[in-house]
């Protein structure tokens, strides 16, 4: 269990993902970790539901924390920075997992020195299976870089990466969960055309999904090689893999996590 506190400034989706996430790996306990957010009923949730001290007030956060995760969302960065610019101090260690924005923006807007993170989860890592990169501010350490491995390594997989690459890391793994919640709706979908019942065609949507995912991971082959082992000459498979080309379903993802990732650019330019 890690000795820091830790801080998250933000209490949506995100942040209780990672919080809950932490907390199940036995990283952090609840007297260990606090949740600001403006909503007060969403400070209630979080206190009732994973127990952890929560405020509306951001300075709180600073007071108590070690670590401070910044969760908020990109728009409004810049205004929490600038509000808790004196409280941040070289004791701090920050950690911003807001999509698009680059470190040297918060370097910008805080005092010199302060170490700084930048993180690009996603949402699995509420069941320890996120995918996770990072890359370290100019004053971050060897030491801090190993705390933020630690960290999401407990929840995940994770890569230390150059920063120029966390754009198409948050159009890739940032945001393809939701690519894959379609996908695995699309195939009960047509389970439930052909007659299964919606329950045991989600079922079987989702394990196959996640059976497929774990032989790439732990094969190590090619996905490629994979396919060809599931399609036979004049089977099944290859049918339907014929329909998928035609719907363009390659170049239909690929344009998604290009779209994804210069949305993610965009949103450092506009700062």
């Amino acid at each position: 269990m890690l000795k820091e506190k830790l801080g998250f400034i933000g209490g949506g989706k995100m942040g209780e993902a990672l919080c809950k996430g932490f907390i199940n790996a036995k990283l952090s306990d609840v007297d260990h970790i606090m949740i600001s957010d403006v909503v007060v009923e969403r400070c209630k949730i979080l206190s009732k539901e994973i127990g952890v001290k929560t405020t509306q007030n951001n300075k709180d956060v600073t007071a108590f924390a070690d670590v401070i995760v910044l969760a908020v969302k990109p728009q409004i960065m810049n205004d929490v920075l600038s509000h808790l610019k004196k409280d941040i101090t070289n004791r701090h260690l920050v950690v911003s997992i807001a999509a698009g924005i680059p470190i040297r923006f918060i370097e910008s807007r805080l005092q010199p020195d302060i170490r700084i993170i930048r993180v690009m989860p996603n949402t699995p890592c509420l069941i320890a299976a996120s995918a996770t990169a990072f890359s370290l501010g100019k004053c971050a350490t060897e030491a801090d870089g190993r705390l933020v491995f630690s960290l999401f390594n407990a929840v995940g997989r994770v890569f230390q990466l150059d920063e120029k690459y966390l754009d198409a890391v948050t159009g890739l793994s940032g945001s393809g969960p939701a690519y894959v919640y379609m996908f695995i709706e699309a195939l009960s979908d047509g389970g439930v055309k052909m007659g299964l019942p919606r329950d045991v065609a989600t079922a079987l949507a989702a394990q196959t999904v996640l059976g497929a995912a774990k032989m790439v991971l732990e094969t190590g082959q090619h996905p490629s090689q994979l396919k060809d082992a599931v399609t036979s000459p004049g089977g099944t498979t290859i049918e339907g893999i014929s329909k998928l080309e035609d719907g363009g379903l390659r170049s239909t993802i690929i344009t998604a996590v290009e779209a994804a990732t210069l949305k993610s650019k965009k949103l450092g330019e506009l700062l």
